[in-house]
């Protein structure tokens, strides 16, 4: 037995909206593009770090002594992949965990000096890269996205994390 491809016309039903016009298509689209850029040019310009440790990192750079837990919100995780992406950073000598006085079960995370350094010398990078992301906009296109994407992001609430 032998199956035969059929496409929607020929099952008896037609999409409504093309694949280029769905935004579920496009958002994953553009974050295979994202993934891509960032690991590219955060590579080329000698650095090991991933674009979540780069989240996570920028988070407790601006964030001092925050937990693991708010790690987690601040970079929209669960605490599963915070943990293991905290756990790849202590590794690196970038971040430290410290017992948190006031709750013995949570963790005080922070930058190392190491760290910070990093930090400093990856964002100039990390910055550039973000217009090569959307290089098809102009700049009032990409301002528009920008508050566009950040709308759709906040109105999900922050309990839908990856």
């Amino acid at each position: 037995m032998s199956a035969e491809f059929r496409g929607p016309e020929r099952c008896g039903r037609r999409s409504l909206t093309p694949l280029s016009r769905k935004p579920g298509h496009l958002i994953r689209r553009l974050h295979q593009i994202s993934t891509h850029v960032f690991t590219e040019r955060v590579r080329e310009a000698g650095f090991d770090l991933t674009s979540v440790q780069y989240a996570a990192l920028d988070a407790l750079g601006s964030n001092l002594g925050v937990d693991q837990a708010r790690l987690a919100d601040m970079v929209a995780k669960d605490r599963a992949t915070t943990g293991a992406v905290v756990e790849r950073l202590e590794q690196k000598g970038l971040v430290s965990r410290t017992v948190n006085d006031r709750d013995k079960r949570a963790r005080i995370l922070m930058l190392t000096p190491e760290g910070v350094d990093l930090l400093a010398r990856v964002t100039p990078v990390v910055e550039e890269l973000q217009r090569e992301i959307l290089r098809g906009l102009d700049d009032h296109e990409y301002n528009r996205f920008i508050e566009l994407a950040a709308k759709a992001a906040a109105s999900t609430g922050s309990g839908d994390k990856a």
